[in-house]
């Protein structure tokens, strides 16, 4: 693996990096991917806006997964590999990451400049009057308003639902809005058919349009709104690296591909540009 950390770090020493992430940086934190090594695509289907929106049923299946799921995902920590990127970051070789990643592990590892792309499902929106809440805020009414509500928990999905069984979630009670007293809350993260803030995506664009070099970490570059901001540093001849497990959608448009686990690779790339550690440089 030496000489593919050299090969990437004669590319990012110069500075102007930015990060593109996606899924499969986070699973050495204990969430799988859809598609990488522990993806579960072929057996899990993500939740959509329309589905969300239009069928009650759905939703209240959703929001009994995701109650579970959420006190999983809580409780994940960055990795080396987040904490690498973090430490990269803070040396002045990467100016920002843009995620598509909800877990907020970036910045809880100390990435100072991240722009979220999906969202954060830490957070709540009402979809009628606009509120955010705290999703532990959403989740002290969840319970007292299901008191006694256990299931078994089969795996946890990267959206941050579960896997339950219907009988398990038949009578779970579904909240509103404790703003507006009625609204539709849904978690704040961008679902499967529905758009993201077109500002988010201009800011992505812009960055990507400055970058020295675009840095692709864990994803598989299968949904376009990730593999756009590839497509577009092709465009404006801003050079592409790849570091992930398994061919991607961007390769070819790559100046350089690694297939490696991330929690190795990243932190023998900021061990061979940083000196210092993360605790010592923030």
């Amino acid at each position: 693996m030496t000489e593919r950390v050299e090969a990437v770090a004669r590319r990012v020493a110069a500075g102007g990096v930015v990060v593109l992430s996606g899924a499969g940086l986070s699973t050495e934190s204990g969430i799988p991917d859809y598609r990488g090594p522990s993806g579960v695509a072929r057996r899990h289907t993500p939740m959509t806006y329309q589905t969300f929106t239009g069928d009650a049923a759905a939703r209240r299946r959703y929001w009994a997964r995701s109650h579970l799921g959420w006190r999983l995902m809580a409780r994940a920590a960055p990795n080396d590999g987040h904490r690498a990127v973090a430490r990269l970051q803070h040396a002045g070789l990467v100016d920002a990451v843009i995620t598509q990643n909800v877990d907020g592990l970036h910045t809880t590892a100390g990435s100072p400049r991240v722009v979220e792309l999906h969202g954060r499902l830490d957070e709540v929106v009402c979809l009628d009057c606009g509120n955010l809440t705290s999703r532990e805020e959403l989740d002290r009414r969840l319970r007292e308003a299901n008191p006694g509500f256990t299931a078994a928990v089969t795996a946890v999905n990267p959206d941050g639902d579960v896997e339950l069984p219907d009988a398990a979630v038949a009578a779970f009670r579904v909240v509103d809005c404790g703003f507006c007293r009625g609204g539709m809350l849904k978690p704040d993260v961008v679902f499967f058919g529905e758009t993201v803030p077109a500002p988010r995506v201009a800011r992505c664009f812009d960055l990507v349009e400055r970058a020295r070099l675009l840095l692709v970490l864990g994803s598989s570059l299968t949904v376009m709104s990730g593999r756009r901001f590839v497509l577009r540093a092709a465009k404006r001849d801003v050079p592409v690296v790849i570091v992930n497990q398994g061919p991607t959608r961007g390769d070819g448009y790559a100046a350089l591909t690694v297939d490696a686990p991330l929690g190795r690779f990243l932190p023998a790339l900021a061990d061979r540009l940083v000196a210092a550690p993360l605790d010592v440089l923030s």
